[in-house]
């Protein structure tokens, strides 16, 4: 996946720290509060691998906002995405579903980087799969701009304009060490 393409490393340059990631999914909770009018019945699933634990920080937002515990899952997209034939076969990771399930429910997907938008249409057709949520919204860190695909992210946490010859890399400390976004130049560039 580009989003996690090799940086040379002498050009990353972080867009976004530590304290920047913490306050952008402040916001967002905050956006998903007004516009879901409370958080009863919101449900969010995390795409992985980083969008998982995305989802599980904006979790523990939402219920400082809210005083209520967000049900927060993981979708796996991984047989559902178009591209299967054109890459290396990938480990399957998990798909978990709250206890109450999402039909009825309004559903927030969490990504890292917002891209081509293939990604987020593999997880429409796997939500599919799983339930019939009365709505589904979508929450991103980064959009990066360069769809494919007439999707669009509801809570963005920065709009990054960038060229193809670009690569945006998000690092958090769960799966990486740090937290941080990186904007880089594609190695071989």
């Amino acid at each position: 996946m580009d989003k996690h393409a090799n940086l040379h490393a002498s050009d990353a340059r972080p867009v976004l720290e530590g304290p920047d990631i913490a306050r952008v999914l402040t916001r967002i909770a905050h956006e998903i509060v007004e516009r879901a009018k409370g958080a009863d019945d919101v449900v969010l699933l995390g795409i992985p691998t980083r969008g998982v634990f995305l989802a599980q920080r904006l979790a523990v937002k939402l219920q400082q906002v809210t005083d209520r515990k967000v049900p927060v899952g993981s979708l796996d997209i991984t047989m559902y995405r178009d591209d299967l034939r054109l890459h290396p076969p990938r480990a399957l990771a998990r798909t978990e579903i709250p206890g109450d399930g999402v039909d009825g429910k309004l559903v927030v997907l969490v990504d890292d980087v917002l891209f081509s938008g293939r990604t987020i249409r593999a997880a429409l057709d796997a939500l599919n799969d799983i339930g019939r949520p009365r709505a589904v919204q979508l929450a991103v860190l980064v959009d990066r701009g360069h769809r494919e695909l007439p999707i669009r992210a509801d809570y963005v946490g920065k709009n990054l304009p960038t060229s193809l010859r670009e690569t945006v890399k998000v690092q958090l400390t769960e799966e990486d060490g740090r937290d941080t976004v990186l904007l880089g130049v594609k190695a071989g560039q």
